[in-house]
């Protein structure tokens, strides 16, 4: 008999569901001190199929409740990605008493008589911090017959103008809408038909303000904004985002059109939104850890998908313009346990190795002298590795999951994941998380990320650092076990 999270595969300090399948965080929302994460759920399978959402408590970010699913199919139809807020002055008139959360999501069904996909938004309230749920009766409470892909609204308040603002995936654009109530939207204005990528349908967009470099007098939006696998492109669907202004009605983008700016250079960091009503003023963002090329086929059996990491998101200035930053919550340090600490490690080809468990994180500051590229790889006695490099010429930060283990499943999984990353004061450093069958590198505080899933056969035991064709310093090397947040 399997005994759950821990079948093989089963990432251990990772939200994933019990059992079946999960794909985007939905409703993310923090009230009376809990973390709600809802997410997109087929509880009769462990591939994609009629959506319900799914639902999980936290106090920390890290360790999970699962809870009962919170979102059924309806005579709307099945309940597609949307969010939740809360409606602090019962703006909607649904409580009688206090505060309470509403969830906005998309409806999906047909048009009758025909195949067309009909997408309309959808109300459902609570009144006992999301244990149960009523559906509004006057749902759908937005709808545009013109459009087809009309999906994924996030909601939130802006206090400047006295109104709730949905931003919604309409195809190859956001539009954005306004209401007093919730129950009522207006037209406010569109954006992005010209902007960005358009390799793929527009989804799951996300819309929020954040200080430059921590300045509350230089505040700048970000807009959160996933693309739909294309075929044709090797990376599947992955997500970007644009930074600009916001006035309550209309976004502009401070960047040109053919700017393109990608929240994660990995594979495996797809449709994720950020939490609403976080009171102590972080920007705390979660994505499905994993991509649409292959998510069916993942082999994990009797549940598939999990989330990344929860990360606090901030803007920083570089030569560039302004861009995000990501770091593991600070919550992450409930699951760290013994560490070992390496200094001024001079490093000539492979000639330094070291054990490691298979739930590590690795914390390592290299110092560039005369090698062309340096880095580390993780290993198993199968000898399956990832390898994580630096390379000096091409100023890229690559991750290479090409013999991590079991590709087999799809044509698209192995892969050379690469971001361009200068160093500084020819110095660079990596935080890296390994789990059982995911690696997710930040590179200088969080300037780029990469995000992989990879499947060995058995888990990571070994970490070996490298340097080619010259000698490297590394002047810091942490290694830190990290514990399961399934184990009682």
């Amino acid at each position: 008999m399997t005994v759950k999270y821990n079948e093989k595969h089963r990432l251990q300090y990772h939200f994933s569901p019990e059992e079946k399948w999960m794909n985007d965080p939905n409703g993310m929302v923090y009230f009376n001190d809990e973390y709600h994460l809802f997410y997109q759920y087929h509880p009769h399978g462990t591939t994609w199929g009629p959506m319900h959402w799914g639902h999980a408590v936290s106090c920390d970010l890290i360790h999970w409740e699962e809870l009962p699913i919170a979102l059924y199919p309806d005579e709307h139809g099945v309940i597609f990605s949307g969010s939740a807020v809360v409606d602090w002055n019962n703006s909607s008139g649904f409580f009688d008493e206090g505060p309470g959360l509403v969830a906005i999501y998309t409806s999906t069904d047909n048009y009758p008589d025909s195949d067309r996909s009909r997408q309309r938004q959808s109300l459902a309230y609570s009144n006992d911090n999301g244990r149960t749920w009523v559906t509004y009766e006057g749902n759908p409470v937005l709808s545009d017959v013109n459009i087809t892909d009309y999906r994924d609204p996030k909601v939130f308040w802006h206090s400047e103008t006295n109104k709730w603002v949905m931003v919604l995936a309409t195809g190859q654009s956001v539009t954005i809408y306004t209401s007093k109530n919730l129950k009522d939207w207006e037209f406010a204005s569109e954006f992005g038909n010209t902007a960005g990528s358009h390799d793929g349908v527009w989804e799951c967009p996300d819309l929020f303000k954040l200080p430059v470099d921590g300045d509350e007098n230089n505040p700048k939006w970000v807009m959160l904004l996933s693309i739909g696998d294309n075929p044709q492109l090797k990376e599947g669907s992955r997500t970007q985002y644009f930074i600009g202004d916001f006035d309550g009605t209309t976004f502009i983008n401070d960047n040109s059109d053919e700017t393109v700016l990608w929240l994660d250079h990995g594979r495996d960091n797809y449709a994720g939104v950020s939490w609403s009503d976080v009171q102590d003023g972080r920007r705390i963002y979660i994505g499905w850890m994993s991509n649409w090329r292959y998510a069916n086929q993942v082999p994990t059996e009797g549940w598939r998908s999990s989330m990344t990491l929860p990360r606090e998101l901030s803007l920083t200035s570089s030569e560039e313009g302004v861009r995000i930053a990501q770091k593991p919550v600070v919550e992450i340090d409930s699951i760290r346990k013994g560490m070992e600490v390496y200094k001024d490690l001079a490093i000539e080809e492979n000639n330094f190795s070291c054990n490691i468990s298979d739930l590590t994180e690795v914390s390592v500051e290299f110092e560039k002298q005369n090698a062309t590229s340096f880095g580390l790889f993780i290993e198993n006695s199968e000898g399956e590795k990832t390898v994580v490099t630096y390379d000096v010429e091409r100023e890229m930060l690559l991750v290479d999951r090409t013999n991590s283990g079991d590709n087999s499943f799809s044509e698209s999984f192995a892969a050379v994941q690469e971001a361009p990353l200068r160093m500084k004061n020819s110095r660079l450093k990596l935080q890296i998380f390994i789990d059982t069958s995911s690696i997710e590198v930040f590179a200088n505080e969080g300037e780029v990320a990469v995000t992989s899933l990879i499947f060995p056969s058995k888990v990571s035991e070994h970490l070996t650092l490298f340097s080619n064709e010259g000698n490297t310093n590394a002047t810091q090397l942490k290694i830190t076990d990290l514990a399961s947040i399934w184990n009682k």
